[in-house]
């Protein structure tokens, strides 16, 4: 018996989804930044703008901390 007939997805045709987490930023900075990372992704992959995806999770600064101190502590 031969493998199973599977459809192959092709590596062009993935919606690359980015999520990136950060602190609370400006609106303008963020239009920025998704914009950047959108050509970056439409640079390196030839693909179109419209096939990236950019989602910020942004956390508030009382919510996450670095070397065993609250951002928001600092």
């Amino acid at each position: 018996m031969g493998a199973p007939n599977r459809k192959r997805t092709r590596r062009s045709s993935a919606m690359p989804i980015v999520t990136i987490q950060q602190g609370p930023r400006d609106t303008e900075l963020k239009r920025d930044l998704v914009r950047r990372v959108t050509d970056a992704f439409v640079d390196a992959y030839k693909i179109p703008a419209e096939t990236v995806q950019v989602w910020i999770h942004e956390v508030p600064a009382e919510s996450w901390g670095a070397a065993g101190t609250l951002t928001a502590d600092q």
